[in-house]
């Protein structure tokens, strides 16, 4: 196979050119960057990475190839991936195939061979921004794919959850004796969530993200969950008004990621692009109450207004700042203090690791087990 030329453009100008990876093509999108060292498809399929550029800091990727067991959801959602060192032969046992041939096989263009180091050094000083990679035929001048990347839309204002909720609600049965039923609104649902509330007795009904109070109640749920999702949460008023309706009924809500910021609005908190996001597998949060530290999986570039272990008001009770990220303070966790509900900005279903959050899926059964 000839090597295509290709090169990643950001909006201010910025170019570094490597080869084609994966599709050959063009293709436009927000420019972010994932510490894990590990977990490359559940990054590639995670519903969250819509419409974002990939750059992986780790810079040997593929080396296991691709499989059919690890996928997040039934598709490679980011916009675009870019590598610094692809394998050139996977080896693992459950591969079937290369990265380079999933992501030619699914239309993700990408790019490999670049100095991944200083895109990330350069992104996390200007924050993430709008960019865009070309390669074979789509390479044009400078100024031409500049010109297209400043074109692109931006993702403050972005309702994109929409583009990855499911069309129709599914189940997921309980594993081994049913305890309880909870509906989970899919803003982007992973698979290994409603996996793990399964394998808690929990039957899981997924619903889309357009599902209205009447439809939750519908299927007498214990509680319910909102899921992590892409976009801006400032465009999630119509799930915002579930959030309160649940909580003006006491029914138990748990959420992560898109579903911390959905919780933290219907307690009357704002929301703000942060400069450059938390994405990957290592990244330490602290709980407020206990001071312990756990080693977590991120992927969000918006976060709740708040201030590390800070209690305030809402229309319906007390509430506090239950976890913060140690590294710049920004809020990781909400907890109603007068009602059942609490939510995290970080992954305790996290395929690729680490577990150490996996706890909070027993804290939610125990929230459905006292609200009995």
């Amino acid at each position: 196979m000839t090597a295509h030329e290709a090169a990643l453009v950001l909006e201010d100008g910025r170019i570094f050119r490597g080869d084609a990876y994966g599709k050959v093509g063009r293709t436009l999108g927000e420019v972010v960057f994932t510490t894990g060292m590990t977990g490359y498809q559940e990054t590639l399929t995670d519903p969250s990475y819509h419409r974002q550029i990939v750059v992986q800091t780790a810079p040997q990727i593929g080396n296991t190839g691709w499989n059919d067991e690890d996928d997040e959801s039934k598709q490679i959602w980011v916009a675009g991936y870019a590598v610094r060192d692809p394998a050139r032969r996977p080896s693992n046992w459950r591969s079937r195939r290369s990265l380079d041939e999933e992501l030619a096989r699914q239309g993700v263009v990408g790019i490999a061979g670049i100095d991944t180091r200083t895109l990330t050094r350069h992104v996390r000083e200007l924050g993430a921004m709008r960019g865009g990679i070309f390669s074979g035929p789509e390479l044009g001048s400078d100024e031409e794919m500049v010109a297209a990347v400043r074109a692109s839309a931006g993702m403050v204002g972005a309702s994109l959850a929409g583009d990855v909720t499911t069309a129709e609600p599914y189940v997921v049965p309980a594993i081994g004796q049913k305890r309880f039923t909870v509906a989970a609104l899919d803003l982007g649902i992973k698979s290994n969530t409603p996996r793990m509330m399964a394998e808690r007795g929990i039957e899981v009904h997924v619903l889309p993200l357009s599902s209205t109070m009447d439809e939750v109640l519908s299927i007498n749920p214990d509680g319910l969950f909102l899921s992590n999702g892409p976009g801006d949460p400032a465009t999630t008023d119509q799930q915002v008004e579930l959030a309160r309706q649940a909580l003006d009924r006491r029914l138990p809500l748990f959420g992560i990621c898109f579903g911390n910021q959905i919780l933290g609005r219907a307690l009357g908190r704002g929301t703000y692009k942060l400069r450059y996001g938390h994405r990957g597998i290592n990244i330490p949060v602290i709980d407020a109450e206990t001071g312990k530290v756990a080693i977590t999986a991120q992927n969000h570039g918006f976060a709740v207004e708040g201030e590390p272990g800070e209690e305030f008001g809402t229309d319906f009770g007390r509430a506090m700042v239950s976890h913060h990220c140690a590294n710049d303070g920004a809020v990781e966790g909400l907890r109603l203090l007068d009602g059942p509900a609490f939510s995290v900005q970080y992954h305790p279903e996290a395929a690729a690791g680490p577990h150490d959050a996996a706890p909070l899926f027993d804290k939610f059964v125990d929230l459905m087990s006292e609200a009995r």
